[in-house]
């Protein structure tokens, strides 16, 4: 049996009725492993309206604390004004949220979003962050331990890693990012939150010049080299569509990842490379440590200089 198993995620399920469409028919395809749900954003309810109705249990919450296109904005669930902008909607970036939200404000609207997704019907099945806002990779403000709460108390496995990849295109790059990863996994181990080894994480900007073919090579290129353990790599699927190709930086990027999975190349180089498909039903089986061990780590990592 294959010892690398692998997570594709569709963030952002719910922004938009484009999204929305690229990502149910991935599911219904199966060529993906999951999704993740926006409770504040416009498309919420049509999509959250399919996952009650088709019973699925691979649908995740998309905490959301950014609205960052001018073209589709939200508001907050719980309204609470250090969660908005001067245009009423959340923040566009993760510094300005970082810096004006009330720390007792982003627990109200954690759990008030998850109340809105099982109220609509969703049998939840993991929880991850829109933006990386929660993480505090802009102020170093971090509400880690808020998120994990929230996923403890629901008990549901959250989107974090134990390791960083080498070469990876975001993570690696970040100071830091090895010993943060290692406390924060640390504290899900105590918690009792399940999370995946890997994230693997690809640009969300269109480079210059760059294609589609380059981008395919690139990914399946991954494919070949993915680690041992499990990983959990996320795309932004959506269809073509005028408006936001306009509007939306980047949407080609999206409608990219949307024709990936479903180009036979990458199916066939999943199986070729001997990666399996799976999903966080796994990581909550299997993702799990000791409270012990992980406490002993984050107390070593603790006493570190």
């Amino acid at each position: 049996m294959s010892l690398k198993y692998l997570i594709i995620n569709c963030d952002d399920f719910g922004q938009s009725p484009p999204m929305n469409r690229a990502i149910i028919h991935l599911l219904e395809e199966r060529r993906v492993s999951s999704a993740t749900i926006m409770a504040p954003a416009p498309g919420f309810e049509e999509a959250a309206e399919w996952c009650a109705r088709k019973g699925r249990d691979n649908v995740g919450l998309h905490l959301a604390l950014t609205s960052e296109f001018d073209a589709v904005r939200w508001r907050s669930v719980t309204g609470h004004p250090s969660l908005h902008d001067e245009s009423g909607h959340m923040p566009r970036t993760v510094e300005e949220f970082e810096l004006r939200a009330d720390a007792a404000a982003v627990v109200r609207e954690l759990d008030a979003q998850y109340e809105k997704a099982a109220r609509a019907g969703i049998r939840l099945s993991h929880a991850d962050n829109h933006m990386g806002s929660l993480y505090g990779t802009a102020t170093g403000r971090s509400f880690i331990p808020q998120a994990l709460r929230l996923c403890a108390k629901r008990n549901l496995p959250f989107r974090l890693f134990r390791k960083v990849y080498p070469g990876d295109p975001l993570l690696s790059d970040i100071p830091g990012v090895e010993r943060a990863a290692a406390k924060a996994s640390a504290l899900a181990g105590i918690m009792g939150v399940a999370i995946p080894d890997y994230l693997l994480s690809h640009p969300f900007h269109m480079r210059e010049g760059e294609t589609y073919d380059q981008f395919k090579r690139e990914m399946i290129g991954k494919l070949y080299v993915l680690p041992e353990g499990i990983s959990e790599t996320y795309i932004h699927p959506a269809i073509e569509d005028a408006r936001m190709l306009e509007q939306v930086p980047h949407w080609r990027k999206r409608v990219w990842e949307y024709q990936l999975m479903l180009d036979d190349d990458f199916s066939f180089a999943l199986k070729d490379a001997g990666v399996m498909l799976t999903d966080y039903s796994y990581v909550r089986e299997h993702g799990g440590r000791s409270r012990i061990g992980s406490a002993f780590r984050l107390a070593r990592e603790l006493m570190r200089n």
